[in-house]
This record gives C-alpha cells, structure tokens and sequence, in this order.
C-alpha cells in the first residue's frame, strides 16, 4: 500500500488542503498584548497538537477502514461475478452434453437400423448356405450311390 504525504499539515497550516474540509483547522495567531505564561502557551499548543494529531490518526483510520471495506465489497463482488460465470459454464455443459447425447441416440439408431439391415441380409445369406450344403449333400450321396450301382456292376460282369 502506497501512502502519500501530500495531505499532511505542515505546523504553520492556517486552513485546510483541498479534499480536507471536514479536518480540524487550526489557526495559529501570534498576539503580542497578551500577557500569557510560557508554560501556558506550550500546553495549550501541545493541547492543540495532540488533538491535530489525534483527530488526523482519527482520519488516516477511517480512510484505512473505508478502503478494507471497499476491498471487501470488491471482493464480494468478484465471489459474486465467478460463481455466476461457473453456474454458467455448468449450464453451458451440461446442454452441451444433453445435445451430444441426444446425437448420439440419433447415431445409435441410425446405426441400429442399418445393422438390422445386415444382419437380415446375413441370415438370408446364411440359409442359403445351409440350403447349399443340403443340395451339396444330396448330390454327393447321388453320386456315391451311383459308384455304388458303377461298382456294382463292374464285378458283376466278369
């Protein structure tokens, strides 16, 4: 924290710097017909000093309060301000992710259909074979009935 003594009172300050209306102003009057004691005069200007003094820590407190506060309030605001932007970005991710779902399902089923699709096609495919094999089977017991009959035949004819 900087601190600027621009503001302080030098001791022969007669009224008040700018921006310090409301600090004590003192007025120092040199009076030559009064006939006051020494002692009297270096109390009553300690006096004066010591309530100067008092009252400007008085000010320099006050100020050093209002800025804690303005810091705090500030920092409130700022708490404030990112858990807005969290909610937000929460918000924000979760309809994002709602919307990759729902695309997803979308895929899913787009996929689903076209995968029913080769797996008729697959079955189809597979009967075939199973009808293929059965023909291939009925053919080669043709065929080995046939050598059988050839065979048959053969040894029969010697």
């Amino acid at each position: 924290m900087d601190f600027f003594f621009d503001d302080l009172p030098s001791s022969s300050l007669s009224t008040p710097k700018k921006g310090h209306e409301d600090s004590p102003m003192v007025v120092l009057v040199e009076d030559t017909d009064c006939d006051l004691s020494k002692n009297k005069s270096s109390v009553s200007m300690t006096e004066i000093q010591e309530n100067y003094s008092s009252s400007y820590i008085d000010d320099i407190s006050k100020r050093a309060q209002e800025m804690v506060e303005k810091i705090n309030h500030e920092r409130t605001r700022d708490q404030e301000m990112m858990d807005s932007f969290q909610k937000q970005l929460s918000e924000k991710v979760s309809e994002m992710c709602q919307l990759i779902k729902e695309e997803m399902f979308t895929i899913y089923e787009l996929n689903s259909n076209e995968i029913q699709v080769k797996l008729q096609e697959l079955s189809e495919v597979l009967e075939n074979c199973s009808k293929l094999e059965n023909e291939l089977l009925e053919a080669s017991q043709a065929l080995e009935c046939l050598k059988d009959g050839l065979d048959i035949k053969q040894r029969a004819e010697p």
